[in-house]
This record gives structure tokens, C-alpha cells and sequence, in this order.
């Protein structure tokens, strides 16, 4: 069965950075695209970052310049490099995996790892 699992949230001061990492399971090949959302209380899911199995890389608005995304697809592992992180960045990180040309509605979620910044 395939799942996801998140690693490496916490509680990081404003301006520092925090690293969350992925790991999937239970698949037989790499997914085309692995990526990550996140959703603030009160908030919607928002689209963090994501990177496709050839190396290309998406960012949201709020997190480009700030937030690198990389993945190994020999390890299925993707993570998320947060640098000069905000107190706005503070939310519930999943990760999400899909295949080409299915919708991140329908992708595979991860359960969520906490990510605090305080000011």
C-alpha cells in the first residue's frame, strides 16, 4: 500500500530555517511529480513546492526565494529546504505525490508534520 511519511517539523524562531523531508512507500516506481502543500489555521491548502521526477521545480508566490525543493528518485524522498522562514509560514506541511497527468486532488497526502514560527 502506498503512503507518505513527513519528518523534520518543529517550532523555529523568524529569519532561521527548518528542513521537512518525505519518504514514500509501497511503490514500485518513482512518481512523476512530489511535492508539498501546506494549510494554516482557519486557511485553505495552499501549494508550497514541487518537483517532477526529470529535476523541475515549482514554487508557490509566498515561499519562492525562501524555499527549496529536491527530491532523490532512487530513494523516493522528497524535502523541503525552509530558509528565512515567516511567522506567516506557519502551518500543517504535507507532502503529496502524483503521476503525470492526475490532479494533486487526487494525489497520495502524507498525514502532516507542524511547522511553528515564532516571532
Amino acid at each position: 500500500q502506498v503512503h507518505l511519511v513527513e519528518s523534520g517539523g518543529g517550532l523555529v524562531q523568524a529569519g532561521g530555517s527548518l528542513v521537512l523531508s518525505c519518504a514514500a512507500f509501497g511503490i514500485s516506481a518513482p512518481f512523476h511529480t512530489m511535492g508539498w502543500h501546506r494549510q494554516a489555521p482557519g486557511g485553505e491548502r495552499e501549494f508550497v513546492a514541487s518537483c517532477n521526477s526529470g529535476g523541475t521545480t515549482h514554487y508557490g508566490d509566498s515561499v519562492e526565494g525562501r524555499f527549496t525543493i529536491s527530491r532523490d528518485n532512487r530513494k523516493n524522498t522528497v524535502d523541503l529546504h525552509m530558509d528565512k522562514v515567516r511567522p506567516e509560514d506557519t502551518a500543517v506541511y504535507y507532502c503529496a505525490a502524483r503521476e503525470w497527468g492526475i490532479q494533486w486532488s487526487q494525489a497520495y497526502w502524507g498525514q502532516g508534520t507542524q511547522v511553528t514560527v515564532s516571532s
